[in-house]
């Protein structure tokens, strides 16, 4: 019986080699094997993938002239659908930034011609945040370069293990909101 797990140990690191993680995970239960560190497993795991994701997705705004918060405005407002205009603290909620945060972004988006403020015209005092049509050509040319981009580097995983990833995420999100 002990060759049949050995086999079946040798079959599983063949599916799923070990990694970086798992040499500090041993270094803890010889040091500790007294603690349930299957958490730190994952939290060590999701830190690597954000350390390593966070260039391949940026490198897809910078192809396109834009920073990431720069790419969240301008999605947020194509996303809206016609006219594509938002308030400042609409935008500002949606992105979960603060006032003066969405200020400077939409000063740069203004100077690169990507938005215009427009004055309400039922409220002089407010404004408006509306894509241009050079906003919406860019906007659009990321996001397909974008989508393309995260199904390439989900890739690895077949169609089932997406969708279980993204229920666990979503549970763990929910859970810690």
């Amino acid at each position: 019986m002990a060759k049949e797990d050995e086999q079946s140990a040798t079959a599983e690191t063949c599916r799923n080699p070990r990694d970086a993680v798992d040499q500090i995970l041993d270094q803890w239960h010889k040091e500790r094997p007294d603690l349930d560190l299957s958490a730190m497993g994952v939290f060590g795991r999701l830190g690597q993938l954000s350390l390593l994701l966070t260039p391949a997705l940026e490198g897809v705004f910078a192809r396109h002239g834009l920073r990431r918060g720069e790419f969240d405005v301008l999605a947020a407002l194509r996303r809206s659908g016609p006219p594509y205009t938002l308030i400042p603290s609409a935008l500002a909620k949606t992105l979960m930034l603060s006032r003066a945060g969405m200020t400077n972004r939409l000063d740069r988006l203004e100077a690169d011609g990507l938005v215009e403020r427009r004055l309400d015209p039922t409220d002089r005092r407010s404004f408006h945040v509306a894509l241009t049509g050079r906003g919406h050509r860019v906007v659009d040319a990321a996001v397909t370069d974008h989508a393309a981009n995260e199904s390439r580097l989900l890739s690895a995983l077949t169609p089932d293990e997406r969708e279980t990833l993204d229920h666990a995420l979503r549970t763990l999100l929910q859970a810690i909101e």
